[in-house]
């Protein structure tokens, strides 16, 4: 009997591992995809939205330029999974049987408890959210004047944060809009727990485009028009929160372990959980490491590990032993509106380093994925708004 294999997500993890599961399997299992969305987003360039929402139309990657026409897509949401009866359940009352299920589902905004935060502040993880803060920047602009500026307050300066700044004062200096930004970090620095050396360079280019920055105090509320940062009320006409994940709700049913903090799922290095026939990847898992440290929750962790997961799925479909996967950092790239800052790129003598160097890798990145996925005419086209 032929093998029915489930992918759940089109993220970076989902897309991925369809293309290493197509590559694998050849025809021998039956694969159906799953997607809330029938498109593949490249997130860590969604951020371009907030500025020009017409980026849209290079970032979003319809499903079917990326899978095989044997692997059936379903177009819908995920409300639980039922590992005893392997079954998925989506929220119109469909159900699809599996016999091994991949969950690639990604993460969702952790708010961490702060009262009034969920209700009132913009997030930053789909297209619709992006576009959602061009929308809201843009109203808050034509209200404003030069001398009564609307206020975009952006909590959270990790990788998200930053570039939501930064696309924020593109934007604002592009059509010359009368808005005054404010990034808030709770710790002491900017992309916290990185090296100090591209925090500072970070530093420099966020306030060298008038972006104020608070660091060391944390949002502790939010209202409909202020957030109180420490014991100070901070008055807004746009809240953006970034600060932080947690596993999507809609895993809290499932039966395989999670953390219990983070409704994550844990996996072994094979992206195996304690349930056999179940595997996950990207966000939506915790996978061991040798160090005991966690991956990190980006991008390159995600088409990184995709490939073993996708490979992992088919060797255990094929009764083989499992690859392990330990995630190695190949450096990182942020943009600050137009410019970039780029650090510990593998391979390169220079630590950090800007300016069109910089611009220039974080184009290669996005062009380099969307080519893997799709096809190198397609990412020739993305470039120019990478």
């Amino acid at each position: 009997m032929t093998a029915h294999v489930v992918v759940l997500g089109s993220g970076y993890a989902g897309a991925g591992a369809i293309k290493r599961l197509e590559d694998e399997l050849r025809g021998a299992a039956d694969i159906t995809w799953i997607s809330d969305v029938d498109y593949h987003l490249v997130l860590h360039e969604v951020h371009r939205c907030i500025s020009d929402p017409a980026v849209q139309e290079k970032i979003t990657i319809p499903i079917e330029e990326i899978k095989s026409p044997s692997t059936r897509f379903v177009e819908g949401h995920v409300e639980n999974v039922d590992v005893d009866a392997r079954e998925v359940q989506l929220d119109d009352e469909r159900a699809i049987e599996y016999d091994y299920l991949l969950v690639a589902v990604g993460s969702e905004t952790a708010f961490f408890g702060l009262d009034g935060l969920k209700e009132h502040a913009h997030t930053l993880k789909s297209l619709d959210d992006a576009l959602g803060i061009h929308d809201a920047i843009r109203d808050a602009a034509r209200e404003a004047s030069s001398d009564d500026p609307a206020r975009v307050v952006v909590g959270g300066a990790g990788l998200s944060g930053i570039q939501t700044a930064g696309e924020v004062a593109r934007f604002r200096d592009e059509v010359d809009a009368p808005l005054d930004i404010v990034l808030v970090e709770a710790l002491d620095s900017v992309l916290p727990n990185s090296d100090s050396e591209l925090q500072e360079a970070l530093r420099r280019r966020l306030e060298a485009r008038d972006i104020r920055i608070k660091t060391g105090e944390f949002i502790r509320a939010a209202d409909e028009d202020s957030v109180t940062v420490g014991e100070q009320r901070v008055g807004y006409d746009v809240l953006v929160w970034t600060g932080g994940i947690t596993g999507r709700k809609e895993m809290a049913g499932v039966g395989v372990e999670k953390d219990r903090d983070s409704n994550r799922i844990k996996t072994e290095t094979t992206f195996r959980t304690d349930d056999e026939r179940v595997f996950a990847v990207g966000d939506a898992a915790l996978v061991d490491q040798p160090s005991g440290e966690p991956v990190p929750p980006n991008a390159q962790a995600a088409w990184d590990a995709a490939e073993v997961a996708g490979e992992n799925v088919a060797r255990a479909i094929r009764g083989q032993p499992l690859e392990t996967w330990t995630y190695e950092d190949k450096g990182t790239a942020v943009s600050i509106g137009e410019d970039a800052v780029a650090h510990d790129v593998m391979n390169l003598p220079i630590s950090t380093f800007g300016g069109l160097p910089a611009r220039l890798l974080k184009k290669a990145i996005a062009a380099r994925w969307i080519a893997d996925i799709t096809s190198p005419s397609r990412a020739i086209a993305a470039w120019g708004d990478m």
